[in-house]
């Protein structure tokens, strides 16, 4: 091949890599499956090798084509903030602005946020990215994120609301059927909701609860809305925030003094962004309707 490859291609296979077959990305991309098939020979004529393994059960990407994967999500990223960005004049507090945050935070938290600043700006748009992975700020997959960890990437406007504070809850209907534990140990005898993966977070709620391991938990899932959903059900014992669990008179705080633990609320844009008018603008609203939902709100440093 000649030329460059079409941006097409690089959609297409991005598309591809991500549905897991030519059929789920052609219904994607509103394309048909013979121009799916198509785009992938073009690039793979391209690149010089096979991307793609096809076999009764599907596709299979090559080691050459996890290696490129990084960089079409890139590019996928960059176009969509370049129509973001160009979706308004800088000045105008309009367009499009993509917000990322934890699953919890934009089922509980966000939703009234939202509708304000759409009231106060009806020029604005926002796509929300609800997901306890952490995106790239500079790789612009999100304008603006709220994040439960502080921010170590340089270039980076942020600002600490405070904390969430955590603790652990359950029904009043659980706890009048099977007692309220009178300890850490006596979690053991409870039917406990925790996460699934082996993750930082998990590690540090099982450092804060001695004695228990991954096993005790007698539901195991990553999603945060599906514990929550959880606690609420009347399933068992788990971890909510303090201010969640104040909304719903059905929800008891379990062992208050042995288990308590704070996570960082953190709003944070790239700092090219801080000049234009519709960024800062979502930026603000975010920080102001977020803080009541904190403790130990603290001092912004942009």
């Amino acid at each position: 091949m000649n030329t460059e490859p079409s941006w097409d291609l690089y959609r297409t296979f991005a598309a591809v890599l991500r549905e897991g077959s030519l059929s789920a990305a052609a219904r994607v991309l509103g394309l048909t499956q013979p121009s799916v098939a198509r785009h992938v020979e073009a690039l793979e004529q391209a690149v010089g090798g096979t991307l793609f393994l096809r076999s009764q059960r599907g596709l299979s990407p090559t080691d050459r084509a996890l290696t490129l994967q990084p960089y079409a999500e890139d590019m996928l990223a960059t176009a969509a903030a370049l129509l973001r960005t160009a979706s308004a004049d800088r000045g105008a507090v309009a367009g499009t602005v993509r917000i990322t945050a934890s699953d919890v935070v934009a089922t509980e938290h966000l939703p009234p946020v939202l509708a304000a600043m759409r009231r106060r700006y009806p020029g604005l748009s926002m796509e929300l990215v609800a997901s306890d992975t952490i995106d790239d700020l500079l790789q612009r997959r999100a304008d603006i994120a709220i994040r439960m960890v502080e921010p170590t990437q340089q270039a980076l406007v942020a600002r600490k609301l405070g904390v969430l504070p955590l603790g652990l809850y359950a029904h009043r209907d659980y706890l009048a059927l099977r007692g309220i534990p009178g300890s850490i140990a006596a979690l053991a005898e409870h039917d406990l909701i925790g996460v699934d993966s082996n993750g930082s977070f998990a590690r540090a709620v099982l450092g804060a609860l001695p004695g228990l391991a991954h096993a005790d938990f007698a539901l195991r899932v990553d999603n945060t809305v599906v514990q929550l959903a959880a606690i609420r059900a009347g399933f068992g014992i788990g971890i909510c925030q303090e201010v969640l669990a104040a909304r719903d008179a059905t929800l008891e705080r379990v062992l208050p003094d042995a288990f308590a633990f704070d996570l960082p609320l953190w709003i944070v844009m790239h700092e090219d962004l801080r000049s234009n008018a519709r960024y800062r603008a979502v930026f603000d609203a975010l920080v102001e309707g977020l803080e009541p939902a904190v403790t130990m709100p603290v001092a912004s440093r942009p």
